[in-house]
């Protein structure tokens, strides 16, 4: 009995650590998305084409986040150039992120 309580408290408790790890990883992933959208923006690759060449550029996140490409990209391009080249989105969609 001790023992299927330890385990049962043991998975409580990791439980939480573990649902914060994978957030973070999902968080990351889409930061690194943002990251890649912003950086065709700043090589001034049209955004009709931006999919294409994100997708040219081998990403080293799962191919499920590859969707949030075109969700992000007409964000970034309704910007001025001057403030998608001084700001950092990826940094701030992850914050964004791992607030929710």
């Amino acid at each position: 009995m001790i023992r299927v309580m330890s385990i049962v408290v043991c998975a409580a408790l990791a439980g939480p650590a573990v649902a914060a790890t994978a957030k973070e990883k999902d968080c990351t992933y889409q930061s690194d998305v943002v990251a890649s959208v912003q950086a065709a923006r700043v090589a001034r690759v049209g955004e009709g084409k931006v999919a294409t060449h994100v997708a040219d550029t081998s990403p080293a996140w799962p191919e499920k986040y590859n969707a949030v490409v075109p969700l992000v990209t007409p964000w970034i391009y309704s910007m001025k150039m001057a403030e998608v080249k001084k700001a950092d989105l990826a940094a701030a969609w992850k914050e964004l992120c791992l607030s929710q």
